[in-house]
């Protein structure tokens, strides 16, 4: 039973599904939209939004916590770029428009961007 756990498994190992959202998180973050699932854009959501409202407050700890998951490059975008955007804003960067089933599999797909 999973009582209290929250987030989506995706039928994946805890190791694997960690590695596809640093993946996702570095092209979100990168791009500033991007284009997957509908599941795993709510899920990319809560883990994007924390890491900007961690670089609004850039301090050393800050930094190096975000400096785990995210390339050097993209730890200084989103310090020095995207963070500065949202000074006045409390949560809720990321807006998930939903698009229709892909046409392989008939999975519900979604745009995920950051607001401007």
């Amino acid at each position: 039973m999973r009582k209290l756990n929250k987030g989506r498994k995706f039928s994946m190992k805890i190791g694997p599904r960690n590695a596809m959202f640093r993946v996702l998180v570095n092209n979100f973050l990168l791009h500033e939209k991007i284009k997957t699932t509908e599941a795993k854009a709510k899920e990319l959501r809560i883990i994007a939004e924390k890491m900007i409202t961690r670089a609004k407050d850039s301090s050393l700890a800050n930094r190096r916590l975000l400096a785990q998951n995210l390339t050097p490059k993209l730890t200084k975008k989103i310090i020095d770029e995207v963070a500065p955007r949202y000074k006045e804003r409390n949560g809720g960067y990321t807006r998930i428009i939903k698009l229709g089933p892909r046409n392989s599999d008939g999975a519900k797909m979604a745009i995920i961007e950051l607001l401007k």
